[in-house]
């Protein structure tokens, strides 16, 4: 009997887990071949324009370079801007997985778990910064955008510029959106350009608070991806700019009915009432009979979370479903444990498997995760959310169709909601004392 207890216990400690700690160094010999290789030569294809204003005193010395991110095109512009100085950037667990953490590790590249705060991530970034004098490169929004803007980012950023006590620069990239979205992977090619410019430099570090710093990021970082294709009247006129578009427009506009979208070719209808609508080669959408509801993607998008905030706050919403359950604790390979269940509602986030040869259950309340790692049929495996913990990524694949997108909608606001209930009787209490 003390034997199998053993065995229980050291089946999940003796799972590998990865070095956070581990110090990173500069980009190694793969750099050149990277840039020289993959990055270049695409951007060159695409006539890519990176505009830079203001950056002579700041080139050439250490400092945070944000950036927007959408697609895989925002690296190679990110490696071009930086060029020739060397840049340390952060990746989460499942680009080391595909990319073999030898490699990330010469290219520089910092390991992260999305969503979960760091002690280790802190000190590297400040090491680079100022032991090794890099470019630091931060994607805040975490994760791709879904829609074209901008994605949720914590307010901690302008906490961390200050404590780094260096210049803040952005790269504001356009068209990286549009020329691969998350729903149709498939790379248009189309031109993409961005512009370069300090957020705060460095005599302003210490002389601004965080929420002073917060604020011109969040600022900086308003973008919409659909609006600058049609006020440049980029074409994107592939035949099948359309298939996968039901994955974020999930709800109908014209019947209300969720998850009964469908799309193919340039065109996405609701199998619920028949309404179709047709994407144009400037990203817009028509409606082929009666009124267009939404021709703007993001504005459907903003309907859509409304929607859902509504459900939060009467009370209605309740996600719960079946999931595949996947588990990354290192960077090498998923660890498989079967069906467990994946269950939200405006008390937070809960899932329950079985992992490790353990009965497991993982809870992340309302403030505890304020965003969502979505997955569109992630490798072919079928849509997916990533959960991590401190020390573990849970990768949970859905039985439901056309539901992540509302998830992470729902993550977003269910956050939104209690951070401002938490702040009105933080308020309160301060009135009364």
């Amino acid at each position: 009997m003390a034997e199998t207890n053993k065995t229980a216990v050291s089946k999940k400690d003796r799972v590998r887990r990865f070095d956070f700690k581990k110090k990173p160094h500069k980009p190694g010999f793969l750099m050149p071949v990277a840039k020289n290789i993959i990055s270049f030569p695409d951007l060159k294809k695409r006539g890519a324009v990176i505009r830079k204003h203001d950056m002579e005193d700041i080139e050439g010395k250490p400092y945070i370079l944000l950036v927007n991110h959408a697609s895989l095109v925002d690296l190679n512009l990110m490696l071009k801007a930086t060029h020739p100085y060397p840049a340390n950037n952060v990746m989460t667990l499942e680009g080391f997985n595909t990319y073999t953490e030898p490699i990330m590790r010469n290219l520089g590249v910092l390991g992260k778990r999305k969503f979960v705060t760091d002690i280790n991530l802190i000190r590297n970034i400040r090491y680079c910064l100022d032991t090794l004098g890099s470019v630091f490169v931060l994607f805040p929004e975490t994760r791709y955008s879904l829609d074209g803007c901008t994605s949720f980012m914590p307010d901690s950023l302008g906490g961390l510029v200050r404590t780094m006590n260096h210049p803040c620069v952005m790269l504001k990239i356009r068209g990286n959106f549009v020329t691969c979205p998350q729903w149709n992977k498939k790379n248009k090619g189309i031109k993409v350009e961005a512009d370069m410019f300090p957020l705060v430099k460095q005599e302003e570090v210490k002389a601004l608070t965080a929420d002073e710093i917060n604020e011109r990021i969040q600022e900086a970082f308003e973008y919409d991806d659909y609006k600058w294709q049609l006020d440049n009247k980029v074409v994107i006129d592939d035949p099948n700019r359309c298939d996968g578009l039901h994955a974020l427009l999930y709800k109908c506009p014209h019947c209300g009915a969720e998850s009964r979208t469908d799309s193919k070719g340039c065109e996405l209808w609701c199998n619920a009432c028949g309404k179709r609508w047709r994407q144009n080669e400037y990203g817009q959408m028509e409606a082929l009979e009666g009124d267009t509801e939404f021709s703007h993607i993001p504005d459907w998008t903003k309907w859509e979370r409304e929607c859902v905030r509504k459900e939060i706050e009467d009370g209605t919403y309740r996600f719960e479903d079946d999931v595949r359950v996947q588990t990354l604790p290192d960077c090498w390979y998923f660890h498989k444990h079967g069906m467990g269940k994946l269950i939200q509602t405006p008390e937070g986030t809960r899932i329950e498997c079985r992992a490790y040869g353990e009965d497991t259950v993982v809870v992340k309340a309302p403030l505890d995760l304020y965003s969502m790692h979505i997955e569109y049929d992630y490798r072919g495996r079928g849509d997916c959310v990533d959960i991590s913990t401190a020390d573990d990524s849970y990768w949970l694949y859905l039985s439901k169709r056309d539901a992540i997108t509302k998830l992470s909608f729902a993550t977003e606001e269910i956050y939104k909601l209690e951070k401002s209930r938490h702040e009105f009787r933080r308020t309160e209490k301060a009135k009364k004392s």
